[in-house]
């Protein structure tokens, strides 16, 4: 399998695509394993966050199997949501989780988070959760996500991250280098998950990616890190007036 790294722009983002309607059937269950039951305490950070103030328009990007979404339409049910992935998979998987729960205010649609197909200036808030880093150019996402954001909008990027701490790095690569990939995805799906754990080390650091934000325009970056860094909330600002 060849890394992360070397791959084109669109190679990379064939690959998640495959990668993705491979997995989406037992995504939910193997992020509980791989997380070891963390995962939902993180998501509630940034739900938390998403619903601090009142909203209109809410983007859950990249929202595979529906969770950040289907939270913050719990949260605030006058919210209107669109929930936006490019794997037809994980949509399903995530418009059958809306429906055994009765939740009806969110819209589930196709589309490429490097190419939104949305007008500008429309969302209040945009959110994405462990995507950014699977995304072929995260600048342009971020760009992207910048355009659709009315001003005084907000991103909320929840991401994983490999450790700047030397102590804490190698156990951290021992156990999502090795014991992830066969919680995750076990025999059958081992290779997708050892390919997700390349692309966190290939991704940006916590402190680049707020720099990555503030060039491509947002302002009031802010860090929440858990697990010693191995997750992190960016909540940032597109400037411009703000609803209180």
């Amino acid at each position: 399998m060849r890394s992360a790294q070397s791959l084109t722009k669109e190679e990379k983002q064939d690959k998640v695509f495959r990668v993705f309607e491979t997995i989406a059937k037992g995504y939910d269950r193997a992020n509980v394993r791989i997380s070891l039951g963390m995962q939902d305490s993180w998501k509630e950070m940034l739900i938390r966050e998403a619903v601090r103030r009142p909203r209109n328009r809410v983007l859950d990007l990249c929202t595979g199997t529906g969770d950040i979404a289907i939270g913050i339409a719990k949260a605030g049910a006058k919210y209107s949501i669109t929930g936006m992935d490019f794997s037809p998979s994980m949509l399903r998987v995530a418009a059958r989780k809306a429906k055994r729960l009765g939740i009806t205010n969110i819209r589930w649609r196709k589309g490429n988070a490097m190419k939104i197909p949305c007008g500008d200036a429309y969302f209040d808030a945009v959110s994405i959760s462990f995507g950014l880093r699977n995304c072929a150019d995260p600048q342009q996402v971020l760009e992207e996500i910048y355009r659709v954001l009315r001003p005084g909008g907000e991103i909320l990027c929840l991401e994983s991250f490999v450790p700047d701490s030397t102590v804490v790095k190698p156990f951290y690569r021992l156990y999502f280098g090795r014991i992830m990939p066969l919680l995750g995805g076990g025999r059958s799906n081992r290779k997708e998950y050892e390919w997700l754990q390349e692309s966190t080390e290939s991704f940006l650091r916590s402190k680049e990616l707020s720099h990555l934000m503030r060039r491509c325009g947002f302002v009031d970056v802010r860090v929440r890190r858990r697990m010693m860094g191995a997750c992190a909330m960016h909540v940032a600002v597109k400037p411009g007036c703000r609803k209180q």
